[in-house]
């Protein structure tokens, strides 16, 4: 017995767990890099799409151009050898908060374990691989593409705010686009970590197009006019699962 327990004790230094695995499903995630060079499209907010399949974990992201021609799950120096499997790129059409239209590729990576770095090398246009390190984590379930609305709260500020409820969503690819429409004219803009989402209308209500997941606090800042001199709030928007319905 005082054997076996070593060996727990060694496997349990050694080995740790990489992320549990999650059941089949569809899921949006954070898709992270270690270069400014190679990440997901700005309009995804640095989320991509993954699909498990009898346990087996496949991420699908856009890139932010058609730079990028081939993927290599591994290092450089394996992707050049004969006979290595590579990754070709799909073309993707990606739809920006601003209304913008562009088309890109993206990518489906195969997927080791979660919560960890692990090896990809890419090709881009030189004819050259360079070696990177990408990881997947932060898991969330999401829904069939398609147009819906959901229940949203707003908290945080003063109080005072509100924002129409319900939302309209489109699920595009497998990640959720929210149309927030706050209670008033006076704000720009809002910003979900580094990234800014202008009002997408000129007349009426504050409108905004932005990624979101259900049944999770999304931490915004919002630029009001509102007062004397222009200044960010923070809020926290939620959108309810269990209030979803098909448009």
């Amino acid at each position: 017995m005082k054997y076996f327990a070593v060996f727990c004790f060694i496997a349990i230094i050694c080995f740790p767990v990489l992320g549990a695995q999650p059941e089949d499903g569809v899921y949006t995630a954070d898709f992270k890099t270690d270069s400014s060079m190679f990440h997901v499209n700005d309009a995804y907010n640095g989320k991509g799409v993954v699909t498990v399949k009898d346990g087996q974990m496949t991420v699908h992201v856009t890139m932010p151009s058609k730079q990028i021609l081939k993927l290599f799950r591994g290092k450089a120096a394996e992707a050049a050898a004969p006979g290595a499997v590579l990754i070709d790129h799909t073309v993707d059409t990606v739809t920006h908060s601003d209304g913008f239209v562009e088309k890109a590729h993206g990518f489906d990576i195969p997927v080791p374990y979660l919560d960890k770095a692990f090896d990809c090398a890419l090709l881009g246009k030189k004819g050259k691989w360079y070696d990177h390190k990408i990881s997947v984590s932060d898991l969330a379930p999401t829904v069939k593409d398609g147009s819906y609305t959901a229940g949203v709260t707003l908290s945080g500020g003063s109080g005072r705010a509100s924002v129409s409820s319900p939302a309209e969503l489109t699920v595009e690819n497998g990640l959720i686009w929210a149309t927030v429409v706050f209670g008033s004219s006076k704000y720009d803009y809002i910003t979900i970590g580094e990234t800014q989402y202008d009002r997408i209308n000129t007349d009426g209500n504050s409108t905004f197009r932005i990624p979101v997941t259900l049944d999770k606090d999304i931490k915004v800042s919002a630029l009001t006019t509102a007062m004397s001199t222009p200044h960010l709030i923070e809020y926290t928007l939620r959108f309810d699962k269990s209030s979803l319905e098909t448009k």
